[in-house]
């Protein structure tokens, strides 16, 4: 790609290795030019705030597809017994990977018997040559169940789920490995990964791939081959996975739930869909770390009130490595990008236990290393489109002035049904030291693209056509600007630069410590021939750094412990 083809690694790498003299700046102007060279016909954000533009959605295109049938092949279990399926990698620490797979056969039925995990043990061996594997860990291992006591719905227990953290990896290093149990006979083939650069300003994942919404339609499919094409170093998936939770226990499906079965005694699952996604999506994750945050499909409530039971048992995620003992919400670096990966449906109020962990978390992270500061969560704070307009404005009030205060760079989210980018954007008013908002919840799931905007005539929602599903509804008028004493904008609001209908991904190459390049591509396109969207990111930390903190935030950071005057 371009930013390989300019070589800016070893510019970047020998800029650290030297003085801060004349050369210093020297390199300075040379790594300048090139990426303003690279960038000659693509746009930045220092050109922004950009006039908005919509682009149609194209009637020639269907707006959604069907799932991948149940015989297709790569859904369809393809081994037996106790050898491994459905491997995933991803990070822990910048020296740590995990890696899960399944085991066993899963059941459904009114009647269900957990399998015993002690029965099956959970060993990688690895190493640095293929073929030789000098190093080995193990891990732990645990079945679930989704339980619906009602008459005429089917229960699940899963087979055995198996996490391992392997320690101690080398940075930029490829592993090759084998899981599963060495005294049963039953190791996987071999798979290889590549470790990340450890934490610092001159080094970056090749490639970020984003995708949200993402399912398991054919439209899916082609998301899943573009970016398996783009070979990116690390995939965020923020939210809404599988949509296991558009079937019922018997496998029958509706893109509309509440549409299709309006008296059903619970909103049921067909659980057997997650173990088809986590075949579905084996030959990317068992090779590339993917980094999952839940959305509003894996809550998935069973009688008695227990969520997310699946999301927390099939997912590797680094919660208790961040210090958040909770895997709905936790962070993470990538070379020079850490990453906060926040809950749109967990107690995200100021008084709760992930905005506490959110603040401890900020004040630690050192922008000498880790310049770039990335967030992610399912429902967008910032959205045009008529579907989930400004649904989650309680957790905006809550969250946005502590985001804002420490100059996150880039937020992405999903759950509306296409791609948006905002202009830099902080309570509904154009800031150019505010985050750059993206919206990437087009991945291809069966409830089809969204394509009508809340700005169109007679789409407006009212506050209750969009209820979330966690914490209460926070509407009101807008008291200035373009849309003031109004529920919404009557054209695009200035907020909003770019908004597409149709389904895709995303891809973040970050260049240096200020430069990042953003593209988004769509799945109907010849792939690498054009490009949904395109701009250069930059970081602007020396003309934001003096940014004062909000009235409302001053008194919590002060009253933090171990709250200090963040570093830039």
């Amino acid at each position: 790609m371009l930013l390989q083809n300019l070589n800016l690694n070893l510019v970047l790498n020998t800029r650290y290795e030297i003085s801060k003299s004349y050369w210093w700046w020297l390199y300075s102007a040379i790594l300048i030019v090139a990426v303003r060279i690279a960038a000659a016909s693509i746009p930045t954000t220092l050109e922004g705030p950009f006039q908005p533009v919509t682009v149609k959605f194209d009637p020639s295109l269907r707006q959604g597809s069907s799932d991948l049938s149940q015989d297709d092949p790569r859904i369809v279990k393809q081994v037996s017994g106790n050898f491994p399926e459905q491997i995933s990698l991803a990070l822990s620490t910048p020296d740590a990977m995990w890696i899960t797979w399944i085991t066993g056969n899963a059941q459904l039925a009114p009647e269900v018997t957990p399998l015993d995990p002690s029965t099956v043990a959970s060993v990688v061996q690895y190493g640095t040559t293929s073929g030789n594997y000098d190093l080995s860990a193990v891990g732990t291992s645990l079945v679930y169940s989704q339980l619906y006591p009602f008459p005429g719905l089917l229960n699940y227990t899963s087979g055995i789920i198996h996490h391992v953290r392997l320690t101690g990896l080398a940075p930029s290093t490829q592993y090759f490995y084998v899981c599963g149990d060495p005294s049963l006979g039953e190791m996987s083939e071999e798979y290889s990964f590549t470790t990340l650069p450890l934490p610092s300003p001159a080094s970056y994942p090749s490639r970020v791939a984003i995708v949200g919404d993402i399912g398991l339609t054919e439209n899916s499919s082609a998301t899943l081959n573009h970016i398996i094409l783009n070979d990116p170093s690390i995939l965020l998936v923020i939210g809404d996975l599988s949509y296991a939770n558009n079937y019922l226990t018997t496998g029958e499906s509706a893109a509309c739930y509440s549409c299709s079965f309006p008296t059903a005694p619970t909103r049921e699952t067909y659980q057997p869909h997650w173990d088809n996604w986590g075949r579905f999506m084996q030959p990317l994750t068992s090779k590339v770390p993917m980094m999952v945050i839940e959305g509003n499909h894996e809550i998935e409530a069973q009688v008695g009130g227990a969520t997310f039971i699946s999301y927390n048992s099939r997912f590797s995620v680094p919660s208790e490595e961040s210090g958040s003992n909770n895997n709905l919400y936790y962070s993470f670096t990538a070379g020079g990008i850490y990453f906060i990966m926040l809950g749109g449906y967990v107690d995200y109020n100021r008084a709760g236990a992930q905005y506490n962990w959110l603040l401890q978390d900020l004040a630690n992270v050192d922008r000498t290393v880790t310049p770039w500061l990335v967030a992610a969560w399912h429902p967008p704070w910032y959205n045009s489109y008529s579907s989930h307009y400004r649904e989650v404005e309680c957790m905006r009030l809550q969250m946005e002035d502590l985001l804002y205060s420490y100059r996150v760079d880039i937020v992405f989210s999903g759950h509306v049904h296409a791609y948006e980018r905002c202009n830099r954007v902080y309570n509904y008013t154009l800031d150019a030291c505010a985050p750059l908002y993206l919206t990437v919840g087009d991945g291809g799931n069966i409830e089809q693209i969204d394509i009508s905007h809340a700005d169109d005539v007679g789409q407006c929602p009212s506050p209750t056509d969009n209820i979330p599903d966690y914490g209460g509804i926070c509407p009101f008028n807008f008291s200035s600007g373009p849309a003031a004493g109004k529920y919404c904008w009557d054209q695009q609001p200035e907020w909003s630069a770019f908004r597409e209908s149709s389904f895709g991904h995303g891809i973040l190459e970050v260049v240096n410590m200020t430069h990042a390049l953003w593209t988004w591509h769509r799945n109907q396109d010849v792939y690498n021939s054009t490009l949904g969207d395109q701009i250069y990111i930059v970081r602007q930390p020396t003309s934001c750094q003096n940014r004062i903190l909000g009235h409302k935030l001053l008194s919590d950071l002060q009253s933090h412990k171990s709250w200090e005057s963040p570093s830039w």
